[in-house]
């Protein structure tokens, strides 16, 4: 539990809850706790799925611009470093992660969001990546994980203007993927990740990892890492209980093993 993150846990799925008045501006110390909330939520097998959630107002408005301002080149160098451990922290979660986007979401905020499998913004959402602005470009992730989102041609028209796009442009190019009254987005996203309580917790990891590493890699290697995830499942315990079930036409009670 840290002064501005913390994991608020329910019916197998944990909320990483963004804490920082006015507008959850990622710091340093931000930055680390939602680092190490990911990693425990990401090694707790309580936990099936996991929500991102900045509060009824913001989700997050970004790096803490006031904190950089004056770094120089060798500071900031190393502060990159940590900032995009951070993000990747929260990417490696081996579980369903939903974003649950309320108000802004913007530069370092959006990148957050594009950690996360899927993406339920609020109707009055924000998001954008608007470093350029500052004369910078987006550095935790919003040059790679946005054009693998929505394709090369959008991601460089929001990082080249840096404008910012409704909710509903964000469905409209693939940003976020539902959109709900603003005072509905965290109990949809908890309703989406409620899903995967109980469910077989290794194939979804395996499924995730498939997914991510081969959009990494050319599809030949994307394939031999799909058949090397999909043999390995038939070396646990809930495929069997799965497909046991299916044969006997029962309700698959998973194990996690």
């Amino acid at each position: 539990m840290g002064e501005f993150v913390r994991v608020e846990k329910a019916d197998g799925v944990a909320t990483i809850r963004l804490d920082r008045p006015k507008m959850n501006a990622l710091n340093r110390q931000t930055q680390a706790e939602i680092a190490e909330c990911a990693r425990q939520v990401d090694a707790d097998p309580e936990v099936y799925a996991v929500v991102l959630y900045g509060g009824e107002r913001v989700f997050a408005a970004g790096a803490d611009v006031k904190e950089m301002a004056d770094m120089p080149y060798a500071e900031m160098a190393l502060y990159s470093a940590t900032l995009q451990d951070c993000f990747t922290a929260v990417a490696r979660i081996g579980k369903p992660v939903v974003a649950a986007v309320t108000g802004y979401a913007l530069g370092g905020g959006c990148e957050l969001a594009l950690c996360a499998d899927i993406r339920i913004a609020g109707e009055s959402a924000k998001l954008g990546q608007p470093e350029i602005l500052l004369g910078i470009i987006p550095g935790a992730g919003g040059t790679q994980r946005l054009p693998r989102l929505i394709g090369p041609a959008k991601a460089k028209d929001l990082i080249f203007t840096g404008r910012q796009v409704t909710a509903e442009e964000a469905l409209r190019i693939g940003l976020v993927d539902l959109v709900v009254p603003d005072a509905d987005v965290h109990a949809e996203a908890l309703a989406y990740a409620a899903r995967f309580a109980g469910g077989p917790a290794l194939a979804l990891r395996a499924a995730k990892q498939a997914v991510d590493r081969g959009l990494e890699s050319d599809l030949d290697t994307g394939l031999e890492i799909e058949r090397l995830q999909f043999s390995a499942r038939f070396a646990t315990e809930d495929a069997r209980i799965g497909m046991r079930a299916f044969t006997e036409k029962s309700q698959a009670k998973f194990t996690g093993r």
